[in-house]
């Protein structure tokens, strides 16, 4: 039991660090395509904690830095809204633009901050919204929902002179929105697991682009239906979901086929670019654990085991 318990320490350490390394961003250097990385901040933090935030950030190094304040008046320009009721400026972001094909790589310094968006879902709405090639940290001083936090993202590249499209941008968020509401209704059934959703939401946006792509038409709302509910049922969410939240979902997906902006093989792309993450990761990972030895360990205690077990029955024979 000790030596499993080791092994597994081992193994975790090793996972561990593979995750927290994903997604970094290295502020002691500039080496990027921006000239320096872009820390966007909310308007609501005080000096102290738009110097708290950094430290959450791991911004070592403020001249390495380009510092841009978010405003609730720039979300209302992206994305609309009520101007009678201002909302707080409170999740951050520093944003990494990288070389084209890298795809966009989230990563929640503050995950207990964050209380309803997760990566996967911030990458989907991002991916959704046209954002490209970058990496996005978000951090947050206090519990937040985390959804205002793409808008530091638009900011951020609006702010090195790249504008993405209003229409995808406000379409991104009504997506943050579906997801989070789904998020929420279902969070305490034990079958729910809402990585199985953002998957769902990954095939989806990839059958709508195959038929953009091998149609040359947007698909109908009956098509539409029927990828929604395949959706579902690949990621064995059919008994969770109910029928009020999949026509949220439809309707959600009606509206992003539609919009002319969106570019399925731009789409295509992106979402290609998740599933390579994912592979390379696992790559990764076990490269890390045969350089560290920990691969020759694991197959020598479960060898060990087997050889005590056969001497065992020897040994009664």
């Amino acid at each position: 039991m000790k030596k499993i318990t080791i092994c597994l320490l081992m193994l975790f350490t090793i996972l561990y660090s593979s995750v927290s390394q994903a997604g970094d961003i290295d502020t002691k250097v500039i080496d990027e395509k921006w000239g320096k990385p872009t820390f966007v901040y909310g308007e609501s933090l005080d000096r102290s904690q738009i110097k708290s935030t950094k430290n959450l950030l791991n911004i070592e190094d403020d001249s390495n830095v380009k510092s841009v304040e978010v405003t609730y008046n720039d979300l209302l320009d992206y994305l609309g809204g009520d101007e009678s009721n201002p909302g707080s400026m409170i999740s951050s972001v520093l944003v990494k633009k990288e070389n084209k094909g890298n795809g966009i790589r989230v990563n929640i310094t503050t995950p207990k901050n964050i209380t309803l968006i997760n990566e996967k879902q911030y990458e989907n709405a991002a991916i959704t919204a046209g954002v490209k090639d970058c990496t996005i940290k978000v951090a947050a001083i206090r519990p937040v929902t985390g959804e205002s936090a793409l808008t530091g993202v638009y900011k951020a590249f609006e702010s090195n002179g790249e504008k993405l499209d209003k229409d995808r941008m406000k379409l991104a968020q009504k997506e943050l929105e579906v997801v989070s509401d789904i998020n929420k209704e279902n969070n305490d059934k034990s079958k729910y697991d809402r990585d199985r959703l953002n998957d769902a939401i990954v095939v989806i946006k990839d059958n709508i682009a195959n038929i953009n792509i091998n149609n040359g038409k947007t698909p109908t709302l009956e098509e539409i239906k029927e990828i929604v509910d395949k959706a579902i049922k690949e990621n064995n969410l059919e008994d969770v979901i109910t029928q009020e939240q999949k026509e949220k979902l439809i309707d959600l997906f009606d509206k992003y086929s539609n919009t002319d902006s969106i570019n399925a093989e731009d789409i295509k792309s992106e979402l290609s670019n998740i599933s390579d993450k994912v592979i390379k990761g696992a790559k990764d990972i076990y490269k890390k654990a045969e350089e560290s030895g920990l691969i020759d360990k694991i197959i020598n205690f479960f060898s060990s085991i087997i050889r005590s077990i056969a001497d065992s029955i020897n040994s009664h024979n």
